[in-house]
């Protein structure tokens, strides 16, 4: 039986990036972030259970510049699964699936969750009055 080289699947080498691509990556992506960072509201809801002290070290964590970021970063993780998710669900009901449709909603999907982050840490800054 003659040997013969079997073809290789193209790779994201082959692929010029597009926003389609990005928004699936993404949402994959964020899903996994959410998923560890649901260990932090565990960490904080044990911490509120287990008294001042152990509160007081999530929110000294949470304060500081890293939590801060983790935070952020966690916050726009849930926002753009929220956004990109109720897009997911407008193309299960059979709307959007032209290119042109598809690659709309794929941008405001990114450009919607870091205006809805946006929101969500203004509202936080004003309601605690640090803004």
């Amino acid at each position: 039986m003659a040997s013969r080289p079997r073809p290789l699947s193209p790779h994201l080498q082959v692929y010029r990036w597009q926003i389609q691509m990005v928004t699936s990556i993404l949402h994959r992506a964020t899903g996994v972030i959410l998923t560890v960072g649901s260990l932090l509201i565990v960490w904080a809801l044990v911490a509120l259970a287990s008294g001042p002290e152990a509160w007081g070290d999530f929110t000294g964590f949470a304060g500081s510049p890293l939590g801060f970021l983790v935070l952020f970063g966690w916050s726009w993780a849930l926002a753009f699964h929220l956004v990109n998710g109720i897009r997911h669900l407008v193309q299960d009901a059979g709307v959007g699936y032209r290119i042109e449709s598809f690659t709309t909603s794929s941008w405001i999907s990114v450009v919607g969750s870091l205006v809805l982050t946006a929101i969500i840490w203004l509202a936080a800054m004003f309601l605690r009055g640090e803004a």
